[in-house]
């Protein structure tokens, strides 16, 4: 019986959504939670927008550099997220009802 410990699994990064299903109107704001853990020094968050029957759209994306991106389509003032030490919050003002969407949030 020959031994691998060449391989390590850790199962310790997770990402949680905990605000299930959010109901708003036009023109409010929102913020739709992500909580994270990892054991990585440095993370990348990423948000994605999934419409029905379509593909999830990448949205932003935030680090613990303090650095990050909003594809075009996603403007910082309507959309942004703050990455904190376990969290990275999307917020989404100014509602419109093309927002009506699945969010993902995901950790590189």
């Amino acid at each position: 019986e020959t031994q691998n410990s060449l391989i390590e699994c850790k199962g310790e990064d997770k990402v949680k959504q905990p605000s299930g299903d959010v109901i708003a109107a036009e023109g409010d704001t929102v913020t739709l939670d992500c909580t994270f853990q990892t054991t990585a020094t440095y993370s990348y968050l990423f948000w994605y927008k999934q419409e029905v029957d379509g593909y999830p759209k990448y949205m932003l994306r935030r680090d613990t550099y303090g650095t990050g991106d909003n594809a075009a389509e996603f403007q910082k003032d309507r959309f942004d997220a703050e990455l904190n030490k376990t969290s990275v919050p999307l917020k989404i003002q100014n509602l419109h009802l093309s927002d009506s969407a699945v969010y993902y949030c995901a950790l590189q």
